[in-house]
């Protein structure tokens, strides 16, 4: 009895010991599948999601609506196909510096990452890009220059574009005096301000009888209100020789004015427009040169150096970029020129679609 007690305790202890080993051996091996299981699956999730995860270019020009940007947006819409970036081109429905801020908050919610504005106020925007950048989104600037950005994207020379303007007008005048008028889109706007201070000095320096007969005059970005100040200036100013408009829609607004009142030969108007919301006017001589340069261009740079940005690259003097050609970097490393002005005349402007 006792032999067979000993026995039947020596079997269950022995049973005991298996147990424990396959049940310790299992868990170790459930659990080690369970670690490496899980391990693949979030590096297989993480290589997806950075492989598949289309970069973000956030575009928000001064406004929407008006060709110019509609042109710059086309731009911009074709090289977010061609560079397999995704473009958000949204932006305020007049030029208005509160309604700027407020859709690049909502971008930057969105943790898009790249913004490139072009800011009706440079200083209204400085809080909220600020802001973006401190939540590591990219900024920049494109058209029109704001402060403190990563990237900078300029379509001319500022001083190039202004003072070949001031040049266009004397010679559609075909005088060096007269008096002149200056109309513009916002007050605050940085990038009309240097090219109306570089149209400045080139009168100053090289065409002293010519007169500004009145501080620049605001147009809010909108063709009837140049129209209209227009109007107002040939009856103030009968003696009026020129009409000098920045701003898309400032020159054919003033080109309107001048058609309406037959005064094709007694005023130019030179200024920054569009070819094909010119022909009509420049066909007339209402207005005597468009001076821009390709929109769609613009749109498409801005968002292959957004791409660039938030790749952690930087552009270079002299790089070609496919599809728009050599560009230019200032000394500070950051400002891009894509190029000189052109000028768009009765005998070209029908060449372009834009």
């Amino acid at each position: 009895m006792k032999r067979f007690t000993l026995s039947l305790l020596l079997i269950i202890v022995i049973l005991g010991i298996l147990a424990g080993c396959v049940s310790e051996d299992g868990g170790s091996s459930n659990e080690d599948s369970g670690s490496d299981g899980n391990s693949d699956n979030e590096g297989e999730a993480s290589s997806e999601t950075s492989s598949d995860e289309e970069l973000s270019i956030a575009v928000v020009p001064k406004l929407v609506g008006i060709p110019y940007f509609n042109a710059s947006e086309t731009g911009a819409e074709k090289a977010g196909e061609e560079l397999g970036v995704n473009v958000q081109y949204t932006g305020p429905t007049e030029a208005d510096a509160s309604q700027q801020v407020q859709k690049i908050e909502n971008l930057i919610s969105q943790g898009v990452d790249t913004i490139a504005v072009a800011p009706n106020d440079p200083a209204s925007v400085d809080p909220v890009l600020k802001k973006a950048k401190d939540q590591g989104i990219h900024v920049m600037d494109w058209d029109t220059p704001a402060n403190e950005v990563d990237l900078s994207v300029k379509q001319v020379d500022d001083e190039e574009f202004g003072r070949h303007m001031a040049k266009k007008l004397v010679e559609a005048m075909g005088t060096e005096e007269g008096n002149i008028a200056i109309l513009t889109g916002g007050l605050a706007a940085a990038n009309l301000n240097a090219w109306i201070d570089a149209a400045k000095a080139e009168l100053d320096e090289n065409y002293p009888d010519v007169e500004i007969v009145t501080e620049k005059i605001p147009t809010d970005e909108k063709q009837q209100v140049a129209y209209q100040k227009t109007l107002d200036l040939i009856k103030s100013y009968p003696d009026l020789d020129g009409v000098l408009a920045v701003s898309t829609p400032a020159p054919l607004g003033a080109a309107q004015a001048v058609q309406e009142e037959g005064l094709q030969e007694e005023v130019s108007v030179v200024g920054s427009a569009l070819p094909t919301d010119s022909q009509p006017y420049l066909e007339d001589g209402s207005l005597d040169t468009a001076v821009l340069w390709n929109p769609e261009d613009l749109g498409y740079l801005t968002v292959a150096l957004g791409k660039m940005l938030a790749e952690g690259k930087m552009p270079e003097d002299g790089q070609e970029i496919e599809g728009i050609g050599q560009i230019s970097v200032k000394d500070d490393g950051k400002t891009v020129i894509m190029g000189p002005p052109q000028d768009y005349t009765k005998e070209n402007a029908g060449d372009f679609d834009f």
